[in-house]
């Protein structure tokens, strides 16, 4: 049995920090807490990235509401993906419990019950502050990949966004990219052809149907004005704590297109808009990503390296992408390969194929004298979990098996009341929640086409009167005596037919 002093001196010394830190509970030995024995994460390593993983019930929710508590109280701001609609209770502060104290007596740290600032968005028609981005915001690059296209209907999309630009028509929401399809397939497909090349209808009709995908999982929703402003993502409080920003999303989970959808757009606009911060010691603010096996899930290849590439970019921006899911197999090699800090919770080995993947994630974790990784992956119990860090230096820490500290934050939902009050006082409600549909490519087209129409229709009828002023002038002319038909009516006219007959009896007789 490994010697507790020696334990307790190996933790303490590879935790040890200088600055700012999250503490996340004490490590445990044999299946015992040693109290004190504190495991930190350094504040200046947390734009590094993470994962929390785990089986169901272990207590991953409640670790993410522990690390977006701590970095709030600390000043740095937090976006919460709800995909259950549990975080809520963050706004309130917990009642505490007998329990919660004796946790907190094992771990050697005081338990203090607080409430945080909290803003509350949404992607749908439930209630919170509306999240959008117009077309022209993605760009062409960005939405061919988010559709999934070829090379060819990039291309395609690449021309309907410059001739969208040269001539002033601006691409907002769908309704906007699906009327410049149509009309480049259509009524404009001749003034295209003549400066931007010939378009295929076949290429653009099967994009029209990858956008229609889109918009039947909710993307004429997301897609328009007014466009959420990243900034609002950073604000802090009067008593100088990060908000931590929930957006709800239990109303989406069977349309993952649109989430990897708004994920994507977001990042990118994040890394487009944040300023470069280098080592400041400090994150910007930090993303949760629960459920994200749902990026992932039906993601192309190409979106897939798009991800990819900002998460090894975003950082920095100091910007933290923290990825919550069942098992770190749902996140791809690529990205999992960039994350400094892991919190395994437990995992249940059921079949064959489980114990696989358990001894393929043990080999994620450095190696310990003091645990069989393996082993502790399958004995941990509710709110305890393996965690591997990066100090202050860059360094991974040691493997700790620790007894997580209790949310200072209520443990539940938000009661429908409470629920309304919050976001009823927002201020962000007011600056994103009136529909904006200012006159864009879809009105101006339409403009266009009416124009178009009421020329050709002039041009017909100008025809038609031309045809007819013709016909009736061949008809005058017509109608008109010739010399040779005035001799011809005089020659045949009754008098004279009578004096020819009668001067020929004459000479008969």
């Amino acid at each position: 049995m490994a010697d507790t002093q020696e334990f307790f001196d190996y933790i303490t010394a590879g935790y040890s920090t200088k600055g700012d830190a999250i503490t996340m509970g004490a490590a445990m030995l044999n299946g015992e807490t040693v109290t004190n024995a504190l495991v930190k994460i350094p504040l200046k390593t947390m734009n590094r990235h993470g994962l929390i993983a785990g089986a169901t019930g272990t207590g991953k929710t409640k670790t993410l509401q522990v690390l977006a508590e701590n970095l709030s109280e600390q000043g740095v701001p937090v976006l919460l993906m709800d995909m259950k609609g549990d975080l809520s209770g963050i706004a309130q502060p917990s009642p505490g419990h007998p329990k919660i104290d004796e946790r907190h007596e094992k771990i050697g740290i005081p338990f203090t019950a607080k409430k945080f600032p909290v803003e509350i968005l949404t992607l749908s028609e439930q209630a919170g502050v509306r999240m959008r981005a117009t077309v022209s915001e993605f760009g062409p690059v960005l939405l061919s990949r988010i559709l999934d296209l070829s090379e060819t209907q990039s291309g395609i999309v690449s021309v309907l966004f410059k001739y969208c630009d040269d001539n002033k028509l601006p691409l907002l929401d769908l309704k906007d990219f699906k009327k410049i399809l149509q009309y480049a397939t259509n009524e404009g497909k001749i003034a295209l052809a003549k400066d931007y090349g010939r378009i295929s209808p076949a290429s653009t009709g099967a994009i029209l149907r990858k956008v229609v995908e889109i918009e039947q999982q909710g993307g004429d929703l997301f897609f328009g004005e007014k466009s959420f402003e990243t900034s609002d993502l950073q604000r802090i409080d009067e008593n100088g704590m990060g908000y931590i920003n929930i957006l709800r999303l239990t109303d989406i989970q069977d349309r993952p297109k649109l989430f990897s959808t708004f994920m994507l757009s977001l990042l990118a606009e994040i890394y487009a808009t944040f300023p470069e911060q280098g080592d400041s010691g400090r994150p910007e603010l930090i993303i949760f990503i629960d459920e994200a096996h749902l990026i992932f899930k039906e993601a192309s290849d190409a979106l897939l390296d798009q991800i990819e590439s900002i998460v090894k970019l975003i950082r920095s921006k100091g910007v933290g992408l923290y990825f919550v899911t069942q098992n770190p197999t749902d996140v791809p090699d690529g990205v999992l390969g960039q994350l400094g800090l892991k919190i395994q919770h437990a995992l249940r080995a059921f079949t064959a194929k489980d114990r696989k993947a358990i001894k393929l994630t043990a080999e994620n974790y450095p190696i310990s004298k003091y645990y069989e990784t393996d082993e502790a992956l399958t004995s941990m119990g509710i709110g305890e979990a393996m965690i591997s860090a990066l100090n202050e230096k860059g360094i991974p820490t040691p493997l700790a098996v620790t007894l997580l500290r209790a949310p200072m934050s209520r443990m539940d939902v938000l009661e429908n009341r409470e629920l309304k009050d919050l976001i009823d006082n927002s201020r962000l409600i007011r600056k994103y929640n009136k529909e904006i549909d200012r006159e864009s490519a879809y009105e101006l087209l339409n403009k266009k086409i009416e124009e178009a129409d009421q020329e050709d229709a002039r041009e017909k009828a100008q025809k038609e009167k031309e045809a007819a002023d013709k016909g009736s002038s061949s008809r005058r002319r017509s109608n008109r005596r010739s010399p040779e038909n005035v001799w011809i009516k005089a020659l045949t006219s009754p008098t004279v037919i009578r004096s020819v007959l009668g001067i020929l009896s004459k000479l008969i007789k």
